[in-house]
């Protein structure tokens, strides 16, 4: 099988800088949200829809940023 309809964009969550990339494979659509700036994998995702998937992506993402302490 090969990646279909391959996005990748870059989104705000509360402050943070996430890289989401999201592609068919077969009938399921994977995402995976990585911290832009190490490039470490935040969560990864996969659902019956793009939407689904993304949303799913994004809430987990935003779950874990928010523990995250900044260092001013």
């Amino acid at each position: 099988m090969k990646p279909e309809h391959f996005s990748e964009r870059k989104v705000d969550v509360d402050g943070w800088q996430v890289n989401l990339t999201t592609y068919q494979l077969g009938d399921k659509w994977h995402t995976k949200a990585d911290n832009v700036s190490p490039g470490a994998a935040l969560v990864r995702i996969v659902a019956d829809t793009r939407e689904a998937a993304e949303s799913l992506a994004l809430a987990r993402a935003k779950k874990l940023l928010s523990r995250t302490q900044r260092r001013l």
